[in-house]
């Protein structure tokens, strides 16, 4: 399985440019960074982890621009891939964000991953024009737009939430296919969700019973005609023991994904060189 390190960006503590040097160094595969716009002070939708209101800290208000950091993430390191968990693309301009990921494929030499989430946030979706009750439609529809941008060279999409004639748009990724991973509940919808649409499924911090989410993944996989093996990434949210990591391993995990402090530098690395010792 394959390692990387998530940092929940704030206005404080280590950058990111600083802690992708760091993992890369101690050989870490994927740097992650989290998006949230902005939080609506009042708010109707319930944080997944507190059931409520109520944020589990203060980090949600200070979150950097994912795509911003994870460029100055690239500009100091030269293997480690730049990934989101997650980012929250019908929070953007499709067509802007479209060229946004590009450029920072291009500039990295093809090292982006697209990690992405339909949003908790729905009072945040709403200050967005994105209607909750279809906020996975709009996603499809700039998944899709933003696909032809990157392949096409004259690009055109026709939805009910994105619309735009034929277009060139420049720079082209450097990977031909950009992977798209979903962060979410592991459910039958997401699952069907994942495998008409994505590249793989991202866990959720509270995840119950991930062997049997992956068993049916993959059948939802199988059932839309899909080839190959859905890309599991599992968001190690408790210290796992040699056991569990082994029984991930067998039943298909990629990647785990590990939190990282978001303190002073000195701070981080210490616990990096701990976690990196680990395992």
């Amino acid at each position: 399985m394959r390692n990387g390190v998530v940092l929940f960006t704030s206005d404080r503590g280590i950058t990111p440019a600083a802690l992708a040097v760091a993992s890369e160094e101690r050989g870490f595969d994927t740097l992650y960074v989290p998006e949230h716009t902005h939080i609506p002070v009042k708010r109707e939708a319930a944080h997944p982890g507190t059931g409520d209101a109520t944020l589990p800290d203060d980090r949600y208000l200070r979150t950097l621009d994912p795509w911003v950091s994870l460029a100055t993430a690239a500009a100091v390191t030269s293997r480690i891939r730049l990934a989101t968990a997650v980012a929250l693309p019908v929070e953007s301009d499709p067509i802007a964000l479209a060229k946004t990921i590009a450029t920072l494929d291009h500039l990295s030499g093809g090292r982006v991953t697209l990690g992405a989430g339909f949003g908790w946030n729905t009072d945040e979706l709403a200050d967005h024009h994105v209607p909750a009750g279809h906020r996975r439609t709009v996603l499809r529809e700039y998944v899709e737009a933003m696909r032809a941008l990157w392949t096409q060279d004259e690009a055109s999409y026709s939805g009910d939430y994105v619309s735009f004639g034929a277009s060139w748009a420049y720079p082209k990724p450097v990977q031909a296919h950009i992977p798209l991973v979903i962060g979410a509940g592991g459910g039958p919808k997401t699952c069907a969700w994942i495998a008409r649409n994505a590249d793989g499924w991202m866990t959720t911090p509270r995840e119950q019973d991930i062997p049997a989410k992956i068993d049916a993944l993959h059948d939802a996989w199988s059932e839309a005609g899909r080839s190959g093996s859905p890309e599991v990434y599992v968001l190690v949210a408790a210290k796992p023991s040699a056991e569990q990591l082994a029984a991930w391993r067998d039943c298909g995990v990629d990647e785990l994904i590990w939190g990282v402090p978001d303190k002073p530098e000195s701070e981080v690395l210490s616990y990096l060189d701990r976690l990196a010792g680990r395992l």
